[in-house]
């Protein structure tokens, strides 16, 4: 109750600075909400979002007002306690006027040099009387004195908050109702460089930075085309963050589109920090293990996929840049797949599927036969696993926990610690620590071998998203594996099946094209055809049918 009646405070102090006109109307109804909270606790649980409604209708319904005192209150009792806001009064002739911009996010130099100088040249170079007559003063500042290159009006309190606070100098006069708005942004930002989490072999060493901008030029480079459409939308009540849809028009189809659009559109929170807090937020299936975008840090990476129908969603203040509609078989295919030849990126391919499986089914595997089917064990080998089991003291699902949760702990605590300390951890501690288990009799080398296979395998999935969900399902199928033996394991493998095939992304199923099966579309899941064989686009997100190439492409020997 303390912290509404200290924002009722707030906003009778706003509601006071308003101009004349405005105050007597929202003054009422700020008395009105006063006798509410005093006669009903039942209310007081709902004042919050009455009084944050209230204050957000005051600052969009009332228009900027010709007297600059009046303006100059308002803002100040909307940004007060702002150590980083720089008021600067100035004169134009005999006019006062007055800059606001924070210090840190615009370009000083340009302030001075495109909106300060001329203004005040202006001021000195008109007479007085003929400033006082001319009622054209913000279209003669406008298109003849300030020289910002981004130059816009507004009439609204609340759109001179949220331009100042974007990094926009906004630049009132005194006896003018408009207030006008010079885009002068300007703030230290990280050098475009190689991507960290997607680690280049061939092809573009640059990669998506936190800065908004730079990230939609980087997408025009690659797309020169009028069909790159970009829409601006600003989510989070505090943040307002913003936020670029990314697609080719008449390659995805527009329901799609429109369905990125609603879901963003109707994200109610108070601030979007990175991607990932969009992307938890628009899913189709929340309690899903596995991720439903793809998030990337190189722009060839998003350029293909928007030329394939997918959308792209770029984020202010992230590198990570996310795709959607994905799949699970878009999830094991990396950039550069597509920049070496085709029957050797193809090898790779299937080696990846290979130890995806090794990295989920591989420790299940070994504590069900080692556990519960002995017999399919090879003599030879039962021996001497037998023998290197003797002493131990726990069975082989203890084992393997004890293990995979140790590997587990050294990869996590290699990626916290800073980069040099932390490969060294990790190499020394899965060397050192596993011999010295060995040794001790507390797990088996078999045991240790089995983990070393699975944690390599784990690496080699493309998508780090995509591992992590795989890393969880390997926990669950060792219990499955511990408790039933093989029945367990094909019971839960057979459960994760049935939950990715009726999984979607937007619409899209998660094994398409393997389930439902397009034959067309093969060409590029287990295998990748050769670029010259890929003429038509992938037959999800509404791009079915439509032809990115000449048929003729394919290379011929000389006559």
């Amino acid at each position: 109750m303390g912290k509404k009646t200290v924002r009722y405070k707030t906003l009778k102090k706003l509601s006071e600075s308003l101009p004349c006109a405005s105050r007597p109307r929202t003054l009422r109804a700020l008395n009105t909400l006063q006798k509410v909270i005093k006669d009903s606790s039942r209310a007081a649980d709902t004042m919050e979002s009455v009084l944050l409604t209230l204050r957000q209708s005051i600052l969009n319904r009332y228009s900027i007002s010709g007297n600059l005192r009046d303006n100059e209150l308002f803002l100040k009792h909307v940004l007060d306690k702002s150590s980083d806001l720089v008021y600067r009064s100035f004169q134009v002739g005999n006019t006062p006027g007055l800059l606001i911009f924070v210090d840190g996010l615009t370009d000083k130099r340009l302030i001075n040099t495109d909106v300060l100088r001329p203004l005040i040249q202006y001021g000195k170079d008109v007479k007085p009387e003929e400033m006082l007559q001319n009622r054209d003063l913000k279209e003669i500042l406008q298109n003849r004195v300030i020289t910002s290159a981004q130059l816009s009006a507004g009439t609204m309190l609340g759109e001179a908050v949220d331009r100042i606070l974007s990094g926009d100098v906004a630049i009132f006069l005194d006896g003018m109702e408009q207030v006008l708005f010079a885009s002068l942004r300007s703030w230290d930002r990280r050098s475009v460089e190689e991507p960290q989490v997607d680690p280049v072999i061939r092809g573009p060493r640059e990669g998506f930075t936190e800065n908004l901008r730079t990230n939609t030029s980087m997408i025009r480079r690659r797309l020169k085309t009028s069909d790159l459409k970009m829409e601006l939308l600003q989510v989070g009540r505090l943040s307002q963050t913003n936020v670029v849809i990314v697609y080719l028009a008449g390659i995805p189809d527009d329901a799609l589109v429109e369905e990125v659009r609603r879901r963003i559109g109707r994200i109610e929170v108070d601030a979007i920090l990175e991607s990932g807090n969009i992307e938890e937020l628009i899913e189709d299936d929340p309690a899903s293990i596995f991720p439903q975008f793809a998030y990337t840090e190189r722009p060839d990476k998003l350029a293909s996929s928007l030329l394939e129908g997918q959308i792209g969603i770029l984020v202010d203040n992230t590198p990570f840049a996310l795709i959607a509609p994905q799949t699970f078989f878009q999830m094991m295919q990396a950039p550069d797949d597509y920049y070496e030849r085709s029957t050797v990126m193809t090898f790779i391919r299937l080696i990846r599927f290979v130890f995806l499986f090794i990295a989920l089914l591989l420790p299940a595997l070994y504590i069900a036969v080692s556990t519960f089917h002995q017999g399919m064990i090879p003599t030879t080998l039962l021996f001497s696993m037998a023998a290197s089991r003797e002493n131990i003291p726990f069975p082989a699902f203890v084992e393997a926990m004890i293990m995979e949760i140790f590997f587990e702990g050294l990869r996590e605590a290699g990626v916290r610690l800073p980069r040099p300390i932390g490969q060294t951890v990790s190499i020394v501690g899965a060397l050192v620590i596993g011999q010295a288990a060995i040794q001790a009799g507390i797990v088996s080398a078999p045991m240790v071998i089995t983990v070393s296979i699975t944690g390599i395998a784990s690496f080699i999935i493309p998508r780090f998203n995509q591992a992590l969900a795989i890393r969880v399902l390997r926990f669950l199928l060792m219990i499955l594996a511990g408790t039933l033996g093989l029945y367990g394991v094909f019971a839960g493998f057979l459960a994760i099946l049935i939950h990715m095939a009726s999984l979607r992304s937007f619409g899209v199923p998660y094994l398409s094209p393997v389930a439902p099966l397009e034959w067309r579309a093969l060409k590029d899941v287990f295998i990748r055809v050769p670029w010259w064989a890929m003429i038509t686009r992938p037959d999800f997100a509404g791009s079915e049918g439509d032809r990115r190439m000449d048929a003729a492409l394919r290379p011929r020997p000389p006559r």
